[in-house]
């Protein structure tokens, strides 16, 4: 797949982000100022840094170590929005994230994941996409990056309430995780949630399976995090954003032209994997 896009399909994403931001509007900042007013480097022994401005957080990756950071605050429902620029060149082997996790025993943990793989120069990023609820995932879709992540910063937001959960590039949605826990879907919806980001090697399974190694000779990898902003999206403010039960049809039109452009793997038509049939929230509307 090709990275750059054409004019048409350029024009029709920034439509819809333009309306995305008309219809749903911002949210008030929770973190402003510096970005680690909000966020903490937690590891990576020196490997993790914010500017003298305290502006960017800059997180990196040897054949040593990675890198991590943290919120300081957590959460029971939020937007959180974070502008990223990915490593450039030859990423391969590296991942890149922006995740919500809780902070309990790992087998009946939370998580919500946006996870960034790198790719063999010239191939486009792919955008890993995952929720666990109780310690249980696989719900992954996947997309192609349209643009270079690697040029400029874009901004990655995940919007979590009590009805959905929403992942949103430059403004515009392109997966949506509905509440069914009415139908026996389990939703993480009980614990707090913490914001976690990280550059880390996972050259086994990150790019096309594993076949492409980590070439280290392009160490150390850098990316790049700025504008963090995390907004409360608990039921009693979140009429006020938009956020309904139900995404409007400029968001349905958003959701769909990523779908159909750019997804390169969805759980729901994984028949292989899924033999018996797929999860019963495939078939849910």
């Amino acid at each position: 797949m090709e990275m750059a896009f054409s004019f048409s399909s350029r024009a029709c994403l920034m439509v819809v982000a333009l309306l995305m931001g008309l219809c749903i509007g911002t949210p008030t900042a929770v973190a402003a100022g510096r970005i680690d007013d909000g966020l903490e480097v937690t590891w990576g022994n020196g490997r993790g840094s914010v500017s003298p401005d305290g502006q960017v957080l800059t997180l990196s990756l040897d054949r040593t170590s990675g890198s991590g950071f943290r919120s300081k605050d957590t959460y029971l429902f939020a937007r959180i929005d974070l502008q990223i620029k990915l490593a450039p060149n030859n990423s391969a082997g590296t991942v890149t994230t922006c995740y919500f996790m809780s902070e309990g025993p790992w087998e009946i943990h939370d998580e919500v994941d946006l996870e960034f793989l790198g790719n063999v120069t010239g191939q486009p990023y792919t955008l890993h996409t995952n929720v666990y609820t109780n310690g249980t995932g696989g719900k992954e879709q996947q997309f192609h990056l349209w643009f270079d992540p690697t040029t400029d910063f874009h901004t990655y937001s995940i919007v979590w309430t009590q009805q959905h959960i929403l992942v949103l590039v430059d403004g515009a949605p392109i997966r949506e995780i509905k509440n069914h826990a009415d139908h026996g879907v389990p939703y993480p919806a009980s614990q707090r949630l913490r914001l976690y980001g990280s550059l880390w090697d996972a050259e086994d399974w990150a790019t096309q399976g594993g076949r492409v190694k980590t070439d280290w000779s392009q160490a150390p990898f850098v990316a790049q995090y700025r504008n963090f902003t995390a907004a409360d999206a608990s039921p009693a403010v979140a009429g006020g954003w938009g956020y309904g039960q139900e995404m409007d049809a400029t968001a349905q039109q958003a959701v769909k032209w990523a779908r159909d452009n750019y997804m390169v793997y969805d759980y729901c038509a994984d028949s292989e994997r899924f033999p018996q049939g797929v999860p019963r929230e495939c078939s849910m509307p």
